[in-house]
């Protein structure tokens, strides 16, 4: 089996932790570097639920997308959530690592692994990293529908091919209207409408869009919104990440066994939908 060490550097070759913001907390939470690795799980969220699923499978790495320190620390005592975490991936021997902002701008990335959730054809980064000559690394996607269908069908796709979750999909937009192009961010993209409304798209799919920009954007264009739940739209990530693992693991013959965790983390439980109001009449429809 490899060391820690050697996963960890196949891990940054995939997703650099210098292209992460630099407010971001990215790489080896904790794990001894000379471990060995024969099992991981992939998640979006480093939660006591997924630590545990860890520990039950026998998992010597934990791998997600979401930092558990984001704003550091001074303390990792376990009568705290977060210390927990960290007492019981060291008692089991189970390191953590973590791609967040890094895996945002790979080739490929979070939006990558979004738009595949979606048979949607990527042609290139919404917004592209100057640094990339080749053009493909960068934030978010610019995508082909093909064959165009209405938002509502679109809609029904994407409450369909992403994970359920209590919220499922928000739309605005006319549902009849016939989309042929597509942004995607996966996670919270409600700071790229300049870029998504320069790119000239039918729609734009990703999370925790807020009334204000959400709204503005629909005075600005007839640009149609998605808006799936966080979690769901990084989740996908997590399955790419693993076959990524995979590939590497059979070049090296690692022999590692990977899973990807199905513990849904979106913190919403339930939805109870509202009654619609006609706003002109104050009445029921």
């Amino acid at each position: 089996m490899p060391a820690l060490s050697e996963v960890i550097a196949a891990l940054d070759a995939l997703w650099p932790p210098e292209q992460a913001e630099q407010w971001d907390a990215v790489g080896t939470v904790c794990g001894d570097p000379a471990a060995p690795v024969g099992r991981v799980l992939f998640a979006v969220d480093p939660v006591q639920e997924v630590v545990d699923e860890a520990v039950a499978l026998g998992a010597d790495l934990l791998v997600t997308h979401h930092p558990l320190y984001l704003r550091g620390t001074t303390t990792v005592a376990a009568s705290t959530f977060k210390g927990r975490v960290v007492h019981t991936l060291i008692k089991h021997d189970i390191a953590l690592h973590v791609a967040h902002t890094n895996a945002d701008r790979a080739d490929p990335g979070v939006s990558d692994a979004l738009a595949g959730a979606l048979d949607l054809r990527v042609t290139g980064p919404l917004v592209p990293d100057p640094a990339d000559p080749a053009g493909r690394r960068g934030l978010g996607r610019v995508c082909e529908l093909d064959p165009p269908m209405t938002l509502s069908a679109f809609a029904e796709r994407a409450a369909k091919r992403l994970p359920g979750t209590a919220q499922g999909i928000r739309v605005a937009g006319d549902p009849g209207r016939t989309i042929r192009t597509v942004a995607v961010c996966g996670g919270s993209g409600d700071s790229l409408f300049d870029e998504v409304r320069a790119a000239g798209v039918d729609a734009y799919v990703t999370a925790d869009l807020r009334h204000h920009p959400a709204s503005e954007a629909q005075q600005h264009s007839p640009l149609a919104l998605v808006d799936a739940a966080h979690w769901a739209t990084e989740w996908p990530w997590a399955e790419q990440a693993a076959a990524q693992l995979d590939e590497i693991s059979d070049r090296h013959g690692w022999g590692l066994r990977t899973h990807v965790s199905k513990i849904v983390t979106d913190p919403w439980t339930a939805h109870a939908a509202s009654t619609v109001t006609n706003h002109s009449t104050g009445a029921p429809n």
